[in-house]
């Protein structure tokens, strides 16, 4: 296996955890008060923006080359990145 295939491996699985996560979260978000779950569900939905981006960048990163996924690689460690801090942030306001 390639560290491109790895990588890719790696990066399915973030992504699987992270949308199990947010389910988790939606779920605790629809039994908050009246008031706190619209908040909850915007902050839902921007995650699952993220999980989306999140897809591009790993689309990407399996159709580039050999040579050039690296350069790939890092733009999908700075999505994957800021969709883990912003579900780490949610998950503590609940």
């Amino acid at each position: 296996m390639s560290k491109r295939d790895e990588y890719v491996a790696k990066m399915k699985h973030q992504i699987d955890e992270m949308n199990q996560g947010i389910d988790d979260l939606e779920v605790k978000a629809k039994n908050a008060s009246d008031s706190a779950e619209k908040k909850y569900e915007e902050q839902v939905d921007k995650l699952r923006g993220e999980v989306k981006q999140a897809k591009e960048k790993l689309g990407e990163v399996e159709a580039a080359s050999e040579s050039k996924w690296e350069s790939v690689k890092d733009e999908a460690e700075k999505v994957t990145t800021a969709l883990k801090n912003s579900y780490n942030y949610f998950k503590s306001q609940l």
